[in-house]
Order: structure tokens, then sequence, then C-alpha cells
């Protein structure tokens, strides 16, 4: 018995300290980048090979300050998060609509309108960005909000999604509620969606992301610094010689903060939504 419970805890040694060194390897990129933001730009390459690497021995927030005054900041992140509101708001709630329809709703074409989602959710966006363009070009969208944004209102993966957790849905449940006098509409509204928070959270979350992260798009439809994003004013810092890697460590530390900030607070919902939806074959 004492053998076992001294197998036991030594497992249990190894594998959350495994799990640590192992998490510890995967984020040690994002913490040598905080810590270089930090530092004097003579410093950023010094000690590379040891840990003090990660530790800012001349502490400065100099790299911060150029960064807000080489950027319009509030231009930026305002242009961005209404471009990522926008996107949202139509993926969750069109995206929600036709998953709903086609997991509970009988009408003639709606296997051949799933086949066509799943397709489609193979297919790169880059395969689609220069026909895309051409047709904001034509209705006259480039370099505005339209063009940005409304393009991607809904998603394939999105509704897929939805589709896969509403599926699970007893049809009971709805029966009940048509019983009740509820129509299509209200019972989504009033029964599916409280059911449905952890989905709209993953759906969330992976908009989010796609959107905070995305460059291609927002290089072709903008042409001028009103409606830079993110990324693209984090790319600025590249293409101006001579490179000052301290600005660029700052410019990508507060590029990222938001996204870290969301996963601390959603990742519970992120990980259910997964394992309900994601995983299904």
């Amino acid at each position: 018995m004492g053998n076992k419970r001294s197998n036991s805890i030594l497992w249990n040694i190894l594998f959350y300290g495994g799990n640590a060194v192992i998490g510890l390897i995967f984020v040690s990129p994002l913490l040598w980048m905080i810590a270089a933001s930090f530092k004097p730009e003579i410093e950023i390459f010094s000690n590379i090979n040891s840990l003090q690497t990660f530790i800012p021995v001349h502490f400065t927030i100099d790299n911060y300050i150029e960064v807000f005054q080489r950027l319009n900041v509030p231009q930026i992140l305002g242009n961005t998060f209404t471009y990522i509101g926008v996107v949202l708001l139509g993926d969750l709630a069109f995206g929600s609509m036709a998953g709903y329809a086609l997991a509970k709703m009988k009408f003639r074409g709606r296997g051949l309108i799933l086949t066509l989602v799943i397709a489609l959710m193979s297919m790169p966006v880059e395969a689609i960005l220069l026909p895309l363009y051409i047709e904001m070009a034509k209705l006259g969208w480039v370099n505005t909000m339209a063009g940005l944004a409304i393009p991607f209102m809904m998603n394939c993966f999105s509704i897929y999604m939805f589709y896969s957790y509403f599926l699970d849905i007893p049809d009971s449940l709805l029966e009940a509620a048509a019983i009740d006098g509820c129509g299509p509409i209200r019972t989504f509204f009033q029964i599916v969606l409280p059911l449905a928070k952890t989905v709209f959270a993953t759906v969330f979350i992976l908009d989010f992301v796609a959107r905070w992260n995305d460059f291609m798009w927002p290089f072709l439809i903008t042409t001028g610094t009103e409606k830079r994003t993110v990324q693209l004013a984090v790319q600025t810092f590249f293409g101006t010689q001579p490179i000052h890697y301290g600005a660029i460590m700052a410019a990508l530390t507060l590029a990222s903060l938001p996204m870290l900030i969301m996963y601390i607070f959603m990742q519970k919902y992120y990980v259910e939504g997964i394992a309900s939806t994601g995983i299904k074959g």
C-alpha cells in the first residue's frame, strides 16, 4: 500500500512538473517579448543564451512612449474594435440563426446547404480575397468600415459550430415550447439561446482572435491611415529605418494584451464550447 502511494505521488510530481516545464517552454517567447519591451535597445539581444535575458536590468518605458508618439493609438484601437464588433454582431446573430435552422428545421434543400457550408469551410480565405476586393471596389467600399467588416459578418465554421451544438438540444423541449404557443422565432430567442452560452463564447473568442490578428484583408481594403487596424499599425515599425526592436516589442506586447485578457476570463467557456461542438464528426 505504501509503495502504491509513493508511486502515485512520484507520478503526480513527474506529470505536473513535466507539464510546467513544457508550459514554460511554450510561454517563454511571450515572456521574452514583454521583458524586451522594457529594455533599452542595446540590451535587447544581450545574454540571449541565459535566463538573464528575461530580466530587464535597466528598466525603461521609453519604448512604449515611442509607440504612442508614432501611432495614433486611440484611433487604431477604435478602428480595430469597431471592425471586430461589427463582425461579431453579424456572426453571432446570423450564424446562430443559420445553424439553428439547419439543425432543427425541416425544409427543402437543407442537406445541400449543409454540405455547401462544410465544403466552404475547407476553402482558404486567400482564394477569395481578390474577387472580394473587386466586389468591394465596385460598391465603392474601399477604405471604408463597411468594406472592412461586412464581408466577414458570417462564417461557415461558426455556422457549423452552432449547428453541431443545436443538434444536441432535445426535440422534446422544442415540441413542448410549440405546445405552449411559442413560434419558431420566440422558441429560438427564449428557449434555445439561454442554453447556448458556451458555443456563443467559443465563436466569440475564435472570431475575436481571427479579426484581431487579421492583416491581409485590412491591408488590401484600406488605402490610408484613418482606417488602419492594430496589425497594420504594428507592421509600420518593421518598414521604417532604422528598426527599433524595443518599440517593436512594445507594440507587439500592447497588441497581445487584449487576447491574453480575453482568454484569462473566457477560457472556461472556450474549453466547454470546443468539447461540446468542435470535436464532433
